[in-house]
């Protein structure tokens, strides 16, 4: 059972259809860590140019969907309610399959750092159990 479902996300993260990536959180630890579900679906409005006749998932949505991830981690604290979580930094970012429609999408985010506004979070997402992606995310809270 979900912890989190996709309105109560929408009450931490200001992301909205189409741009919100992520159903469900799954695991919510406030502050350290969050688990999250994205069903990825044919109707995606992204695969009807990425690419036709075989859709994938842009990578660089897979890294947006760990950032949200992250920031309702970040953003369920009580100090941070109603604040955006913005990107400050991509590193060690690394594609390891295809995310392609039909796969679920586990989008674990850890929170391993933060000073004042600015944080650092280890992202790795998942597809049957198996990594297709991992990253080093840093955020700015404003």
């Amino acid at each position: 059972m979900s912890v989190l479902n996709t309105a109560e996300i929408m009450e931490i993260l200001p992301h909205r259809h189409p741009f919100l990536l992520i159903d469900t959180v799954e695991e919510l630890e406030s502050g350290v860590r969050a688990v999250a579900k994205k069903a990825v679906s044919f109707h995606e409005p992204y695969f009807a140019g990425h690419f036709p006749g075989n859709p994938v998932m842009p990578g660089v949505l897979i890294i947006e969907a760990l950032a949200q991830t992250g920031a309702v981690a970040i953003l369920s604290q009580p100090e941070w309610k109603g604040k955006t979580a913005y990107f400050a930094g991509i590193n060690h970012a690394k594609f390891k399959q295809k995310v392609v429609p039909g796969d679920v999408l586990t989008l674990e985010t850890e929170i391993i750092k933060v000073k004042g506004p600015i944080g650092i979070g280890k992202a790795t997402a998942y597809v049957d159990g198996k990594i297709a992606c991992i990253a080093e995310l840093t955020f700015a809270i404003g």
